[in-house]
């Protein structure tokens, strides 16, 4: 039911196109997700999502499990139904949101206690249970229930691998539907001898699919790359290999020339709604005085709906007077950007010139303040580490 099929390599990486065979469409690859969290991706209907060129969208199994709650998913035939969507689905497995989002959270060997953050409601997650519920929610992809432990910790790091390793074999044990494909989610920080272990453990296992997780945590960029770098030569070539909740353009790139399949992210919904709009020149914020007069659509040349209709200083004027409007016509562009970003990348590895288009890419693109970055990597680090001791 699931097959994996590598239609092109690259010629000096190791991007690489395919097609993923899913019961509710084949997926081409390299392709990036955008994110339904609560079964929606916010400010876009699906008709929205198809129009713009989506063909997968991924949702939340700790949000759905808390609400409205699988069971009444499961009532309306599944996730395809409830949401309205068509096309392929990936649900994570929550183990992430348990572990960033949950008021409190008590791990042992057999899985994690916690208490809702929307109302300190006490719940579990083994690995049974997040296999059985995402099969209630029924996506076409699955994840086994995994921790994400701070990615510069080594020695924590080792203890959570034994657990998301014995949960990784349980949650094979569990599963039951064979129209879902069950990935293992690879974990270890930024740590090479960890990462190698895990991924060499996980393949063992034989999972149709394989994702990279912890990454895009607060280690810097040179140490995602790294990290990719060391795990993704040890993952099986012959399955799809998923870079969890990475999304920036710069980090596609970089990631399909790891060999990289698909991608997902908030990032492209959520500035968005800042008024953060992404062209090939870097991200502008809309919000900016220099564009109260800017007859320009958001980047000349793209075919989304909001750069053929409006001058970015119509939409800069919607922000400014707080309508709804503005994150609807600007999630719009974002998520095309991203779409048209996929298609060239894969246009570029077909044709054997991705090489050139990455360094081509880089070389444009010009990344946020540095010292931003770095200052909301360094608070989100002392977040998690404080969430872990208290």
């Amino acid at each position: 039911m699931f097959h994996f099929t590598i239609t092109a390599t690259g010629a000096s990486t190791a991007a690489r196109t395919g097609v993923f065979a899913t019961p509710h469409g084949s997926l081409i690859t390299p392709v990036f997700a955008p994110v339904g969290t609560q079964a929606t991706v916010k400010t876009l209907t699906p008709r929205d999502l198809a129009e713009v060129g989506a063909t997968l969208v991924l949702a939340n199994t700790y949000h759905l499990y808390l609400r409205p709650g699988t069971a009444l998913v499961a009532d309306f035939g599944g996730l395809h139904n409830f949401m309205g969507w068509p096309g392929p689905l990936l649900t994570d497995s929550g183990g992430f949101q348990v572990f960033s989002l949950a008021q409190w959270r008590k791990l042992d060997a057999d899985g994690v206690t916690f208490r809702s953050h929307i109302d300190g409601s006490l719940h579990r997650f083994t690995p049974e249970n997040a296999v059985a519920a995402q099969e209630a929610l029924g996506a076409d992809i699955i994840m086994c229930l995994d921790e994400c432990p701070d990615p510069l910790d080594h020695g924590y790091n080792e203890e959570a691998l034994r657990r998301t390793h014995a949960w990784a074999e349980r949650c094979r044990a569990a599963q039951r539907r064979a129209d879902q494909a069950l990935f293992g989610i690879v974990q270890g920080g930024i740590f090479d001898d960890l990462r190698v272990a895990s991924a060499r453990t996980l393949a063992a296992l034989d999972f149709p699919g394989y994702a990279i997780g912890g990454l895009s945590v607060g280690e810097t960029k040179p140490q995602m790359y790294a990290t990719l770098d060391v795990t993704v030569p040890e993952l099986p070539a012959g399955k799809p290999r998923y870079l969890m909740g990475v999304g920036a353009p710069e980090d596609i790139v970089e990631g399909v020339a790891r060999g990289i399949d698909i991608f997902d992210c908030v990032l492209p919904t959520r500035v968005a709604r800042n008024g953060g709009l992404f062209t090939r020149q870097g991200r502008m914020n809309l919000r900016n005085a220099q564009y109260a007069a800017d007859p320009l659509p958001v980047e000349p040349g793209c075919d989304c709906y909001t750069c053929q209709h409006f001058p970015r200083a119509y939409l800069r004027h919607l922000f400014k007077a707080e309508e709804t409007l503005a994150l609807h016509l600007a999630t719009v562009h974002n998520v095309r950007f991203m779409l048209r970003l996929m298609a060239d990348i894969r246009g570029h590895i077909a044709a054997g010139t991705f090489a050139a288009f990455r360094e081509q890419f880089l070389v444009e693109y010009k990344l946020p303040n540095q010292e931003v970055r770095h200052a909301q990597r360094a608070a989100y680090v002392a977040r998690r580490r404080e969430a872990m001791t208290g």
